[in-house]
C-alpha cells in the first residue's frame, strides 16, 4: 500500500501549488464549529493481560497511541515488552499480528527470552504465526513494512537505534529521534496502531532526547526500582488517555515481570514484632494506598559533624525532621548519627510520611518501640505541628485491612511532642 501524501495538521495539502491567504504565507484551512463535530464513540481498549499494566495506561492500550517507556539499563523494559507480547500471543484471536522492530537485540536474543519466560508454553505453534520480527534500525523500510502488513501491535526497541537516511545524524542524535519518533507517531495516527517505543535515560535519569520527544508521543511511562532488588513500578508522566497518578507494581521473577496484586506485603516485614526504630507509613501511590515500612536508627557520632543518611528519603527531609525533634521535642540529636531506610527499596515523596519518619527516629533515640497495630500518617511542620494530609480516610481503611487498628494523623494529635513525650514515659 502507499503511504500518504505528507499533509499539515488540518488536513490540507502543504505542497508549494496550494494556494497562499492574503495576510500569510499558509494554506487556506477549513473552519470547524464546534456544533458540527461528531462526537466519537467510547474508545475499545485492548487489555494488555496484566491488571496493574492496564491501571497504569488508563485500563488498557487505545488504537493508534504511541507509548513512550524509559528506565535504567537493565532494569526490565524489554521483560515487560515481551511480557505484553506473550499475553497478546496467547489471549488474543489469531487474527491479532504482532511486530517487533528489534534495533538492539537479534531475533534470537528475543526468542531466547520468550522461551525463558513461556516456558512449556513455547512448544504450542498456534501462535508463532502471529508474532514477527523486523532486525532493522532503518524507520523509513519499518514504515513501509507496517503500511503493508497493517499488524496489530508494534514494539520498537529501541528508539536511540532507529535512524532515516533523509537526515545526516548518527541514531539517538536530537534530530534522528525527533524524526524518527514523529514518522512513527504519525504512521500510527493513520492507521489506528498502538505502538511501544523503549526510551534510553541520561545519567540524571530523565528519558534521552529532547523533551519534544515527550510532548510528540501519547503516554509517557517509567519503569523505576533497584535493579538488584525483586520489585518495579511502572508510573504514567503523561497520558493522554488516561490518569498520570496511577503506579503498577510488579515483581521480577525467573519468568518475568509478575504483577503484585497486594503491593504492602512486598514493604512490610511481619516478622518483626515491637522493634525499636520501626514505624509503618500507608502512602498513596495514584488511587491505590500502599503499606511501608520505615526503620531508624539513632547512635552515638564520632564525627564532629553527625551524620544524616536516607535511603529512599530525601536528605533535606532527614535534617528537617531531626531539628524539630530536637527543637520542640527535647531529644538529643546533635550529638547522634542518623540513618533512614524504606524498607524494600520503595521511595517515599510525599510529606505524609514525616510523622512516621519522626516517630521511628523517636523510636530509636529512646529506645522504646512502637505499638505493633498502629500506623502513622501526617505531615510535619516546622513549630513541631502534625498537620493533615489527603485521603485519609483511604488510608485507614487500607491500614485497618491489614491489621493497623490504628492509625495516628491530625485528628489524633496536634503536636509531635505529645506522642514522643509517651515514648519517654514508656523507657522512664
Amino acid at each position: 500500500m502507499a503511504r500518504p501524501s505528507q499533509r499539515s495538521a488540518s488536513g490540507v495539502r502543504t505542497d508549494s501549488s496550494s494556494n497562499r491567504s492574503m495576510g500569510g504565507g499558509g494554506g487556506f484551512v477549513t473552519v470547524v464549529p464546534y456544533a458540527s463535530v461528531r462526537q466519537t464513540e467510547k474508545v475499545t481498549r485492548v487489555s494488555t493481560g496484566m491488571n496493574e499494566c492496564d491501571r497504569v495506561l488508563g485500563g488498557g492500550i487505545v488504537p493508534g497511541a504511541v507509548m513512550l517507556i524509559g528506565g535504567e539499563p537493565g532494569i526490565g523494559k524489554s521483560t515487560l515488552l515481551t511480557q505484553i507480547v506473550i499475553n497478546e500471543m496467547l489471549n488474543q484471536p489469531n487474527s491479532y499480528r504482532i511486530y517487533y522492530i528489534c534495533g538492539e537485540e537479534s531475533p534470537e536474543q528475543i526468542s531466547l527470552r520468550i522461551e525463558r519466560m513461556m516456558g512449556k508454553a513455547t512448544k504450542s505453534k498456534e501462535w508463532k504465526d502471529r508474532l514477527s520480527f523486523l532486525p532493522s534500525t532503518d524507520v523509513d523500510a519499518c514504515i513501509d513494512q507496517i503500511y503493508h502488513e497493517k499488524p496489530n501491535l508494534v514494539i520498537i526497541d529501541s528508539m536511540q537505534s532507529m535512524q532515516t537516511s533523509d537526515l545526516t545524524g548518527t541514531a539517538g542524535s536530537v534530530g534522528q529521534l525527533k524524526e524518527t519518533t514523529q514518522r512513527l507517531t504519525n504512521t500510527a495516527k493513520a492507521l489506528h496502531i498502538p505502538m511501544f517505543l523503549v526510551g534510553h535515560v541520561t545519567k540524571e535519569g530523565t528519558i534521552a532526547g529532547p523533551k519534544v520527544l515527550e510532548h510528540i508521543v501519547d503516554t509517557v511511562l517509567e519503569l523505576s526500582g533497584e535493579r538488584t532488588g525483586f520489585f518495579r513500578l511502572l508510573r504514567t508522566v503523561k497520558n493522554r488517555f488516561g490518569p498520570t497518578d496511577e503506579v503498577g507494581v510488579f515483581q521480577v521473577v525467573e519468568q518475568g515481570m509478575q504483577e503484585v496484586e497486594n503491593p504492602s506485603a512486598l514493604f512490610l516485614d511481619q516478622g518483626l514484632k515491637a522493634t525499636p526504630g520501626s514505624a509503618v507509613v500507608p502512602v498513596m501511590e495514584g488511587t491505590r494506598a500502599i503499606l511501608v515500612e520505615i526503620q531508624a536508627l539513632v547512635v552515638e557520632s564520632q564525627l564532629a559533624m553527625p551524620r544524616r543518611v536516607g535511603r529512599g528519603i530525601s536528605l533535606p527531609r532527614i535534617q528537617l525532621l531531626c531539628a524539630v525533634l530536637q527543637k520542640h521535642c527535647g531529644l538529643p540529636l546533635g550529638n547522634m548519627d542518623v540513618f533512614i531506610n524504606v524498607a524494600g527499596g520503595f521511595v517515599v515523596q510525599e510529606p505524609a510520611a514525616d510523622l512516621a519518619i519522626a516517630m521511628a527516629i523517636a523510636s530509636s533515640c529512646t529506645n522504646a518501640p512502637l505499638p505493633t497495630d498502629t500506623a502513622y500518617a501526617g505531615e510535619i511542620g516546622l513549630l513541631g505541628e502534625v498537620r493533615s494530609v489527603g485521603l485519609i480516610d483511604k488510608r485507614i481503611k487500607e491500614s485497618k485491612r491489614l491489621g493497623y487498628t490504628h492509625v495516628i494523623s491530625s485528628k489524633d494529635t496536634k503536636f509531635l511532642s505529645q506522642l514522643v513525650l509517651g515514648l519517654r514515659k514508656k523507657t522512664a
